[in-house]
């Protein structure tokens, strides 16, 4: 199995109070914070990983993981440290980071994926910079694949994948036929949560992602990475998004304290009105 995998880089969404809006209200400031790689996205790597794998024999790729970025030249330094994760090859489409939208990266990905002819397209649910939730099913539209979204559990079939969706309430399972495109959800990183067919339902991985070792690390130096124009994969290179101004949540009013209950029965109906 060959599976594609999306990923982007993020400011880091652990230090997001840190953000700053500038006066002019013309862009989102991140200047001093460390950029990681979109959390979600991570979790798409590791299930690509298990995907292609005895889970028992996690040094012996059975697949080929190919990761795929967008942006300047310093975001090859995710792509590094995928490729020292377990992923054979990457590809950075260079591009400036506030050049691009969802459409235009799931157009451009359509043309990558008929080059490098995936049997899966993995990639985070959202991007928690921008949480807009749509690469994956514009690019599903677009290649004319089935998808499932929001997967919290995949299991490899003969030319199909069992995927079990977060839907309001539980887990609905669904069967999609390969090609597909899956987006992945936090708990698909869950020790039981994928299996490929080499893997025994028995076995349970670690929780989280996975890190790499020193000699992996040091391996993944001489793994391809390729560079791609974002010109050679789409002529429309337009944003059908652009943002007109950013502004911060109003300040949350400072709370009170109240001598008793009566108080603040008093208080929810008439002043919050929740009562």
């Amino acid at each position: 199995m060959k599976i594609l995998v999306a990923l982007k880089r993020v400011a880091d969404p652990d230090n997001a109070n840190k953000v700053k809006i500038p006066a002019s209200g013309d862009r989102v400031d991140t200047t001093g914070l460390e950029w990681k790689p979109n959390p979600f996205d991570e979790y798409a790597l590791e299930a690509a990983l298990r995907l292609t794998e005895n889970g028992q024999q996690p040094k012996t790729r059975a697949g080929e993981v190919v990761v795929v970025t967008f942006g300047p030249k310093e975001t090859e330094t995710t792509l590094r440290a995928a490729l020292a994760t377990g992923a054979d090859k990457a590809i950075r489409v260079d591009v400036p980071d506030d050049q691009l939208d969802g459409d235009l990266v799931a157009r451009a990905l359509k043309t990558l994926v008929d080059r490098e002819k995936p049997d899966v397209v993995l990639m985070g649910k959202q991007a928690v910079d921008g949480d807009t939730n749509q690469v994956g099913q514009i690019l599903a539209e677009l290649l004319d694949w089935p998808q499932a979204t929001f997967a919290a559990t995949i299991e490899e079939e003969n030319g199909a994948l069992l995927v079990g969706r977060e839907v309001d309430g539980g887990v609905a399972k669904l069967r999609v036929k390969l090609p597909a495109v899956v987006t992945v959800d936090l708990r698909i990183v869950a020790g039981a949560s994928v299996y490929s067919l080499k893997t025994a339902r028995t076995f349970k991985y670690n929780e989280g992602v996975r890190f790499a070792a020193l000699p992996a690390i040091m391996a993944a130096k001489k793994k391809p990475l390729a560079e791609v124009k974002l010109a050679d994969l789409t002529s429309d290179t337009k944003l059908k998004v652009t943002y007109s101004k950013f502004q911060a949540p109003p300040a949350r009013k400072a709370g009170i304290k109240v001598k008793d209950v009566a108080e603040l029965v008093e208080k929810l109906a008439k002043e919050a009105k929740v009562l």
